[in-house]
């Protein structure tokens, strides 16, 4: 097994073809053709089923290759981070954000770092706080934003500000921002919702728990922009952070007002492996992070948030 195999795994799976594989990989198709076939003999099965519609990956192929992404990627750090020339901070950092906290921090994080440490190569990534969990533990990312995590033996965890979460409604439903609602008008509405265990749907049927109250949950979607476009649509109320939708109430799109009686905060906190050798442009980008997140809250651009990591 060797790196051109692991290569050309990854390229036929992206393709779905050996041939458009072969021109991404400026490669003769018989080449490619020849280190799938050499991988499979190695492995003793199929990676892929072939049909006339193009190449898909087998159960085996997978998993094989998820484990080639990851060589892969740990390959290009290792020829990333040697330095040539010492002092240079360099190498490649994976940020996993919060999908509701991205819009607000992604853009300005990549401007800070390629000023900062234009050596430094920045990936992001975004998702549900169980997303970034999923990719700490796995170890596809280097540092992530999760909430409501206040150890793990597996992460270092700083929780650095705490939010309360919103009613988000279609932009006619009235809501403003200055009147708090309460969970029991939430609950008089059908509702949209994530789906099971991720943060913001575990924190809300704990709330609701405790107030012996019943949602009528009509859709569950794990993608925050279809949340938004649902309730824009009429399909329901949902309870979302206030900066995943701020920008939204801005423009009219949507209406929200904060959540009382009782109040639902989420802690926002970073988190990063637990290990003893942490890369230095990993410590660089995380620090960048906490800070444009502090500047953010001091603002004001992080609606309904107060910092805690100096408390």
């Amino acid at each position: 097994m060797d790196v051109k195999q692991l290569t050309a795994l990854v390229a036929v799976a992206d393709a779905g073809s050996v041939t458009r594989a072969a021109e991404l990989l400026h490669l003769v198709q018989p080449a490619v053709t020849r280190q799938i076939h050499t991988l499979e003999q190695e492995l003793g099965v199929p990676l892929f089923e072939r049909s006339r519609a193009g190449m898909e990956l087998t159960e085996s192929g997978r998993l094989m290759l998820e484990r080639a992404r990851r060589v892969l990627s740990e390959l290009e750090r290792a020829r990333a981070e040697i330095r040539p020339n010492p002092g240079v901070l360099q190498g490649i950092v994976t940020v996993g954000l919060l999908a509701s906290t991205a819009e607000l921090l992604a853009e300005q994080l990549v401007t800070t770092v390629l000023q900062e440490h234009p050596a430094v190569r920045l990936r992001i990534v975004s998702g549900y706080a169980g997303h970034v969990r999923q990719w700490l533990d796995a170890g596809d990312i280097d540092l992530g934003l999760l909430y409501n995590v206040k150890s793990a033996s597996t992460l270092n965890v700083r929780p650095l500000l705490a939010e309360k979460l919103w009613a988000v409604a279609p932009p006619d439903s009235g809501l403003d921002i200055g009147r708090p609602v309460t969970l029991n008008e939430v609950a008089s509405h059908p509702v949209v919702m994530p789906s099971a265990p991720h943060g913001i749907r575990t924190l809300v049927a704990a709330a609701c728990t405790r107030l012996d109250i019943g949602l009528n949950i009509v859709v569950e979607t794990n993608e925050v922009g279809v949340q938004k476009r649902l309730v824009r649509a009429g399909h329901g109320w949902t309870i979302l952070p206030g900066i995943a939708v701020a920008d939204d109430v801005g423009a009219g799109l949507l209406s929200a007002a904060p959540l009382h009686s009782p109040a639902v905060e989420r802690t926002v906190a970073l988190a990063l492996p637990s290990t003893p050798k942490i890369p230095p442009a990993v410590h660089a980008v995380a620090d960048l992070l906490v800070h444009q997140m502090r500047e953010a809250v001091d603002r004001g651009d992080w609606p309904s948030a107060h910092w805690m990591l100096d408390k």
